[in-house]
Formats: structure tokens, C-alpha cells, sequence
């Protein structure tokens, strides 16, 4: 979208009070909702030399979790992007829930998305370095698998493209990390905000890329079609040239991963139970209120994390159907906000992005949908 910083902007910038929420759905399961953050309205003539305080937050923003501290950075920004943008697409929570009790707010898990950040970084790192340095097996092959028909050809190169859309994902929890951030009239939270996200995507490229690069030259087309399965690969072509304390240790670092992941978009999730909670009461959760809604969303999770083990080969097919959440609508959005002259450069850029993301959308879904049609669906209840 262009001028990002610009969209950034607005999260803190509208005059009137704002509260809308669009839900979305990554390919790791998780729910995850665009929330604009809330801001009282600009000060009088009178107020014009008050000190902000932190941001001069709404009074019911200082009830909820993801607004309730303005004290983060972009140090802890920076934390939150990586965590939130690096992750194997799984479901893994049965330790998760039991811990988000201890965190009141988005803020206070910084150190736990520090964990997350290195642990990404890390077992990236792990996997495209093991993929080079053991050597490629003898008989690999970089031709495009055989395809029996033309339409399952264009349905396996649209899936492949909703892959690599879904995997930038963290970018749907922005709005929400920047609702961390202290701001001020003087010194708006956007300039922080902006350093944490270059420096962050800076680093998540890092990552992304050689691990692709090196994945595709070390296996070609024997990664397994089925989700998430490059570490299979490095299991059973490296198996035998590996340690057994290197793999486990790839393993764990996963696995500590999953749940720093966890308590990022969940916490999204208990913003807008208590959002609601607290528009009802005009009062804060209590304690034993937050524990319940966070051991109730922890207990759902888990449950369907178990109940329903095939979700993943539907990843397709939601992200499909939740990609304009990210790629369309900010840039309608911020046509609506900044109001720039009508086919002018930024007017063309933002409706033309816009636009390709409605487009890819439809393409994705239909895509998918035609994938399942073809292969079938194994809808293993209760079978992880």
C-alpha cells in the first residue's frame, strides 16, 4: 500500500471516537481482528497546553488490555512484529491458555514476544542452515510436478500464491502493537511505530527468504504437498547426518515459538471480550472475570485444535476468503480517510491495490475450492 506510514498515522490521527473491528483468520487458526485504536477527541483551545500523559486515552480505553499501557517502544514493537510475523502455521496450545492469565495486557508479554522473536530467528536459521550444509539427495528434481489437467495447474500456482500471502501475516496485529506505544501531540506514537516496523520486516526478510531459497534448492518438489511439512523433509533426508539433540532442539525452539505466537493474537481476542464487557458496565473486568474469559477462549482453542486436526487444509480456502481484511480494505480505508484527489499518483496506487487484492481474493477462493473438489477433504475428527 503506499505510504504506509501515512495508514500508520491514522491509527492515532482521527478526531472522532472509532471502534471498528474486522475479524480475520491466519493460516495458523488463529483469530486475529484490525482494531483502530480509540483516541478522545482533539483537545480545546483551553487544553491545547496540557501534557497528554501518555496518550490521553479514552477512559474506556484504559480498561482493556491491548490500550491499558501506553509505556512500550520500538524496541518492544520491533518484538511484537517479529513474534507475530515469523511462525510455523499450527495449532499448538495446550500449555498457552494456562499462562495468559498472568499477562493483564499487550504490553506486558513484550518480553514474551522477545522469546518468540529469537525463537523464530532462530529456528529458521536452524533449518535453511542444516538444508545447505548436509548437501541436496542425488535425485531431486526443480520441474513443476505432472498435472492432469490445465485448471489443476492453475489451482496449485494460486495456491502457492495464497501461501506466500498468508505468510505475511503479522502485519494484522499493527494497529493493536501500536496501541502500546506512548503518544502525544508533540510526539506522536507513528514515528516509533514506523521504526519498529522497518526494522522488524527488515528482519522477518531475513528469515523468510533464505529459508524459501534454501528449502527449494536443497529438496525441489520432494517437500511433501501436505501443510508445514519442511521439516519432514530435513527429518528424513538429513535424519541420518543429524543429531538427534539438533532436530529436538528445532523442535522446542518451535514449540516456545507457538506459544509466544499464541499470546499476541489472543490477546486481540480478550480486547474485544472486554471491550464489550466494560460498554455494558462502565467499569473494568475484574480479575476472576479476565481469568474466566481467558481460560474460556484457551479451553475453546485447545478444543478445536483437537476435534478438528485437518483445519490446516483449509488454510487455502480461509485465506482465501480473509485476504481482503489485509490487502484491500486498508487501502479503501485509507482513501475514505485522507480523502486525496481523485486520480491522483497515491488515489491510483491505493484503488489499484486494492482492487488486485478483491481480485486475488475471488482467484484464491475459487482455487481452493476447485483443490478440495479434486482431492478431497479427510475430515479426521478427533484423529491428530
Amino acid at each position: 500500500m503506499a505510504d504506509m506510514e501515512e495508514v500508520v498515522v491514522e491509527a492515532n490521527c482521527r478526531p472522532e471516537e472509532t471502534r471498528a473491528t474486522h475479524p480475520f483468520r491466519s493460516s495458523s487458526n488463529h483469530y486475529a481482528q484490525v482494531i483502530p485504536i480509540t483516541t478522545s477527541p482533539p483537545p480545546t483551545r483551553e487544553e491545547d497546553g496540557a501534557d497528554w500523559g501518555g496518550g490521553e486515552l479514552n477512559p474506556q480505553d484504559a480498561w482493556l488490555p491491548i490500550t491499558e499501557s501506553r509505556n512500550g517502544n520500538t524496541i518492544s514493537a520491533t518484538f511484537h512484529l517479529i513474534c507475530s510475523g515469523i511462525g510455523i502455521q499450527a495449532l499448538l496450545l495446550p500449555l498457552a491458555f494456562a499462562t495468559l492469565v498472568m499477562f493483564p495486557n499487550l504490553n506486558s508479554i513484550a518480553w514474551v514476544s522477545f522469546i518468540g522473536a529469537i525463537t523464530a530467528v532462530g529456528y529458521c536459521t536452524l533449518i535453511w542452515a542444516l538444508s545447505i550444509g548436509k548437501g541436496r539427495p542425488s535425485d531431486i528434481s526443480y520441474n513443476p510436478p505432472e498435472m492432469d489437467s490445465n485448471m489443476d495447474r492453475f489451482g496449485g500456482i494460486m495456491n502457492s500464491i495464497g501461501i506466500i500471502f498468508i505468510t505475511f501475516r503479522g502485519h494484522n496485529v499493527m494497529l493493536e502493537i501500536q496501541g502500546t506505544l506512548p503518544s502525544s501531540s508533540k510526539h506522536p506514537s507513528h514515528k516509533q511505530m514506523w521504526r519498529g516496523v522497518t526494522v522488524s520486516y527488515a528482519l522477518i526478510a531475513m528469515c523468510l527468504l533464505p529459508l524459501a531459497i534454501a528449502g527449494f534448492w536443497a529438496y525441489g518438489n520432494k517437500i511433501p504437498s501436505s501443510y508445514g511439512k519442511i521439516l519432514s523433509s530435513v527429518s528424513n533426508f538429513h535424519g541420518h547426518k543429524t543429531s538427534t539433540f539438533v532436530l529436538g532442539l528445532i523442535c522446542i525452539i518451535i514449540v516456545i515459538n507457538c506459544l509466544s505466537t499464541f499470546q499476541i493474537y489472543s490477546m486481540v481476542v480478550f480486547d474485544n471480550l472486554e471491550f464489550k464487557y466494560t460498554s455494558r458496565k462502565s467499569k473494568p473486568c475484574t480479575r476472576w472475570l479476565r481469568m474466566v474469559f481467558r481460560f474460556l477462549f484457551g479451553g475453546v482453542a485447545f478444543f478445536a485444535a483437537v476435534a478438528l486436526p485437518f483445519l490446516p487444509l483449509l488454510a487455502p480456502l480461509i485465506g482465501g476468503m480473509t485476504l481482503p481484511l489485509a490487502y484491500a480494505y486498508p487501502c479503501f480505508i485509507w482513501i475514505a480517510i485522507k480523502k486525496p484527489q481523485p486520480r491522483s499518483g497515491k488515489w491510483c496506487i491505493n484503488m489499484g491495490l486494492g482492487c488486485l487484492g478483491l481480485v486475488l481474493s475471488v482467484v484464491l477462493v475459487v482455487a481452493a475450492i476447485w483443490n478440495l473438489t479434486d482431492k478431497g477433504l479427510n475430515a479426521n475428527f478427533f484423529k491428530p
